[in-house]
């Protein structure tokens, strides 16, 4: 099935199950996508504004050119993703407990989004924005964060043994992170 520019608004797919197939240029507004198995689904220049996508199954499920806005989507596996073509951005959401493992999602842009003990091993940000981001318990190891903007983020630990950071952005004190590793004191 096809559906092209249509408008979903305040839908419980929870309830009622949205109909597997293609999606494109459309909106999904206020809608519950909680628990729901959106597998092998198509998604492709789409926009989530104020869902619930928390604990959604996402086994090949293609996202291109997709913007997360003001979600909730605790627990997700990216790395399950269909990963041909994928591309999307996240604002104002809530991604505690995802999982990108092992992706390629450069210049992917998170902005004023909570990121708690999400999984970023083995992916690829290079050229990837963090702004304003809470990070605590991130897990980044053998990440490649090369060009990657921290500046504005909070909460994040990154050991640079460990991962790629060349050219990456910290800003004061947030840079500081980068050292915890070592158990040294820094003073003012």
């Amino acid at each position: 099935m096809f559906t092209e520019d249509k408008t979903f608004n305040y839908s419980d797919f929870e309830s009622s199950p949205l109909q597997k197939g293609e999606y494109e240029n459309c909106s999904f507004v206020t809608c519950n996508f909680a628990n729901c198995d959106l597998s092998d689904f198509i998604f492709s220049n789409c926009s989530f504004s104020g869902c619930n996508l928390s604990m959604t199954k996402i086994m090949k499920t293609a996202f291109r050119e997709i913007k997360f806005d003001g979600c909730k989507m605790l627990g997700l596996r990216f790395e399950d993703c269909n990963r041909f073509g994928i591309e999307f951005s996240f604002e104002n959401c809530i991604l505690n407990h995802a999982s990108f493992f092992g992706m390629k999602i450069r210049k992917t842009n998170f902005k004023n989004t909570q990121l708690k003990e999400t999984d970023f091993s083995g992916c690829d940000l290079t050229g990837s924005v963090f702004d304003n981001c809470n990070l605590s318990g991130a897990v980044f190891d053998n990440t490649v964060l090369e060009k990657v903007d921290f500046r504005t983020s909070v909460n994040y630990r990154i050991d640079p043994e460990i991962n790629r950071i060349s050219k990456a952005r910290f800003s004061l004190p947030g840079v500081l992170a980068l050292l915890s590793k070592f158990d040294i004191e820094i003073e003012h």
